[in-house]
């Protein structure tokens, strides 16, 4: 499973890729806004950036709503840097987009996707990666690990070769849970990574192994 940071920090972005793990990133309108990124220029400077920090996929969401402004906006994405994949809603046009992008050869994932009509919908259309919001869906009392497990046996029967990038994920347990479940990657913040490294039992064993060296 890949491992990408959802985030707009670029020194969490830089941390995450020191770890040796970091295969890509994955931002939102939202994200950018709270690291305080506004207007157009400032928000293709910032992708440009964080293509030069990583080297992996990169996903820029187009702002538009319209088939016609998805294109032109995801064309503009898409020139930024070849790892760009232009991050495309899970709306009649953006399957519309999703479809044109993937039939000229720009690579996109399709994101706010919450069921596996959709799922099907987007890889259908061509999709390099597909984001079901987990933690989003759990806000709503359903399991959204179950919706990863679903898609994942869909696409093996059907031999889809989209993505399934879980999203929304508010935890390290997610991350192991979308693991089991067949995610092929993981975009979370900087906490959910690096809480896989806690667990009290290493602590304590680190603590007994260096009391012990301080007696040899």
């Amino acid at each position: 499973m890949k491992f990408f940071i959802d985030t707009a920090n670029l020194a969490h972005i830089k941390d995450a890729n020191d770890l040796g793990i970091l295969d890509g990133v994955t931002t939102n309108p939202s994200l950018m806004a709270k690291e305080g990124i506004k207007g157009n220029d400032a928000i293709l400077n910032h992708y440009k950036t964080i293509c030069e920090l990583v080297d992996g996929d990169i996903s820029a969401e187009v702002l538009s709503v319209t088939f016609d402004e998805m294109v032109a906006e995801g064309k503009i994405l898409a020139a930024i840097h070849p790892n760009i994949v232009v991050k495309i809603p899970m709306t009649k046009d953006g399957i519309k987009a999703i479809k044109w992008f993937s039939d000229n050869g720009i690579r996109t994932n399709c994101t706010l996707v919450f069921s596996a009509g959709q799922a099907i919908l987007a890889a259908k259309a061509g999709a390099t990666y597909l984001s079901p919001f987990i933690g989003r869906l759990d806000d709503t009392n359903w399991d959204g690990v179950d919706l990863i497990a679903q898609i994942a046996n869909i696409y093996a029967i059907q031999g889809f070769e989209t993505q399934i990038l879980a999203a929304s994920i508010r935890n390290p347990l997610h991350i192991v849970k979308c693991a089991e479940a067949g995610a092929d990657v993981c975009t979370c913040p900087l906490s959910s990574i690096l809480g896989l490294l806690k667990h009290p039992l290493t602590d304590i064993g680190l603590a007994q192994f260096i009391e012990d060296a301080k007696k040899m």
